[in-house]
C-alpha cells in the first residue's frame, strides 16, 4: 500500500513540473508570434505604395515629381493612402475616369488610385524609365493583382503571367520580374523642356483572374515605383 501512495505522488509531482513547463513554453511561444505580428504590420503597412527619384541629383538637374499641378515643387518622394484591408474586385467596378477623376490619392473599394505628375523643369530633353518593385509579397498575393498605369491618356495593364501556361492574363502585359524586385520597366522619351505628364497608378486584386483563389486570403502586398532620369547626349 505505502509503494503506490509512493508512485501517486510521484505521478503528481512529474505532472506538476510538466503542467508548468507547457505553460512556460505556451508562453514564450505567444511572445514570439505577438513580436512577428508587431514586425511584419510595421512593414506592411507603413505605407503600401509610394513614388520616388533615385537621389538629389535628380532634383537638382530638373527633374521634377509632384502630386498637385498647384504645388509643382519638385519631391523626392510622394506617398500614397494605404488600404488596410483590399478584397477582389473587377476591373469592370473601377471608374471610366479614374485617370481624370482627382490628383494625388483617390482610392476606391478595394482598390488604390494615384495620380502624380513628372515634369522637365530643365533646360534640357531628356528621357525617364518608371519601374514598378515589389518590397514585400505575403502568401502570393501577386498571383492575381493587376496595376494599371496611366501616362497621360495611354492605359497599360500588368500582371503576373498565368502560372499554368507561362502566359500573360486577357487584356494584360505580362509582368518581367526581375532580382531586385522590379516587375514593370517603361522608358518614356523625350520629355522636353517645361513639358509634364500625369501619371496614375491604380493597383487592385482581379477576382477574374484564374489565380484568384483561397489560398490568398490574408496575404499582403507592399510595393513602390521609382522615376529615374536618362540623360540624352545631345553632341
Amino acid at each position: 500500500m505505502a509503494k503506490d501512495v509512493i508512485v501517486t505522488a510521484s505521478k503528481v509531482k512529474w505532472w506538476q513540473s510538466f503542467g508548468r513547463k507547457l505553460k512556460l513554453a505556451i508562453l514564450l511561444l505567444l511572445i514570439l508570434m505577438f513580436g512577428v505580428y508587431i514586425v511584419l504590420g510595421f512593414k506592411m503597412n507603413n505605407g503600401s505604395f509610394y513614388v520616388s527619384i533615385k537621389d538629389n541629383k535628380q532634383l537638382e538637374s530638373g527633374m521634377a515629381i509632384y502630386e498637385s499641378q498647384k504645388d509643382p515643387t519638385p519631391k523626392r518622394r510622394l506617398s500614397a493612402e494605404n488600404l488596410q484591408f483590399m478584397d477582389n474586385i473587377s476591373i469592370r467596378w473601377i471608374p471610366d475616369n479614374i485617370n481624370d477623376e482627382a490628383e494625388g490619392s483617390h482610392n476606391g473599394d478595394n482598390y488604390i488610385a494615384y495620380t502624380f505628375y513628372v515634369e522637365n523643369q530643365s533646360d534640357t530633353v531628356f528621357n525617364y524609365w518608371y519601374e514598378m518593385i515589389e518590397d514585400d509579397v505575403v502568401k502570393d498575393v501577386d498571383e492575381a493583382i493587376r496595376v494599371m498605369i496611366f501616362v497621360n491618356d495611354d492605359k497599360k495593364i500588368y500582371a503576373k503571367v498565368n502560372h499554368m501556361d507561362g502566359q500573360p492574363e486577357k487584356d494584360t502585359i505580362g509582368f518581367k520580374p526581375k532580382e531586385d524586385g522590379t516587375i514593370i520597366s517603361e522608358v518614356r522619351k523625350n520629355l522636353a523642356p517645361g513639358e509634364f505628364d500625369k501619371i496614375t497608378v491604380v493597383i487592385w486584386i482581379e477576382g477574374d483572374d484564374p489565380d484568384c483563389v483561397d489560398a490568398l486570403v490574408g496575404g499582403q502586398l507592399k510595393m513602390h515605383m521609382k522615376v529615374t532620369e536618362e540623360h540624352i547626349n545631345t553632341k
